[in-house]
């Protein structure tokens, strides 16, 4: 299990198909056009179960602990940024609880509209693109410090994917910028097709392998650390990578 990921339903596909062909945007909307418009719902109802409710704290102290050490914060000498795009924004918990403290403006690309009506307004996040990550094309002269992306990689296709990287590469501050891609992790050998959300869960080869095919160069990585862990319970790692242009 894992805060965007959960158990698959339904009789396997066809061994002969990858899994991120089977990706359906217009499945995966559905399936979250019925999800709660909170915290809970935005980490698949992980944060309600018994032992887990620290998981988005853990988290976020996770991801700025990343960003320091890429020399971006608020302490310390590091550099406050101006401009982050965050993928896959969802009602902003991200948004509010790591990138909106460290930067000036937030542009945020998020196709479910009941999600972003909370951020609409808000004091730092300027632009809201209401469609999903495989439509979205960046306005004219943009540049940002930072490309955010955390849990919601696994609704494109590997195409669409490296479709999305490479625009981003192309809106990245000269030199400085940076993209941070946030994911779990299957660790079974192969890449795994979830249809209760219509999503993938890839492995660590595969996304090294799409960060490749878009141009980029892994310059940092690391696993989350600190999620809690039961008997019966455990999450899928978690990895942080950080990417610039080749």
């Amino acid at each position: 299990m894992s805060p965007a990921s959960r158990p698959g339903q339904g009789p396997p596909p066809p061994a002969t198909t990858a899994p991120d062909q089977l990706v359906s945007a217009r499945d995966g909307r559905r399936y979250w056009q019925g999800v709660s418009a909170d915290v809970d719902g935005m980490l698949g109802g992980v944060p309600s179960m018994p032992g887990f409710g620290s998981i988005s704290r853990i988290d976020l102290q996770g991801s700025r602990t990343f960003l320091a050490r890429l020399g971006i914060g608020l302490k310390g000498g590091r550099r406050p940024i101006s401009t982050v795009l965050e993928g896959g924004a969802g009602i902003g918990r991200v948004t509010e609880g790591l990138l909106l403290p460290l930067a000036e403006h937030v542009d945020i690309v998020e196709p479910m509209s009941k999600f972003t009506d909370v951020l609409q307004g808000k004091s730092g996040v300027r632009t809201v693109f209401n469609v999903g990550l495989e439509d979205w094309l960046p306005p004219p002269g943009v540049e940002y410090d930072l490309v955010w992306t955390q849990w919601c990689l696994g609704y494109l296709s590997d195409d669409h994917l490296v479709r999305f990287l490479r625009l981003c590469k192309t809106v990245l501050r000269p030199e400085s910028g940076v993209i941070v891609v946030k994911e779990n992790l299957n660790t079974s050998g192969t890449d795994l097709f979830d249809a209760t959300d219509s999503s993938v869960l890839r492995e660590d080869q595969s996304l090294r392998d799409i960060f490749q095919n878009a141009g980029l160069e892994l310059v940092k990585t690391e696993l989350q650390r600190g999620f809690p862990e039961m008997s019966t319970k455990r999450l899928y790692p978690v990895r942080m990578y950080a990417l610039k242009p080749c």
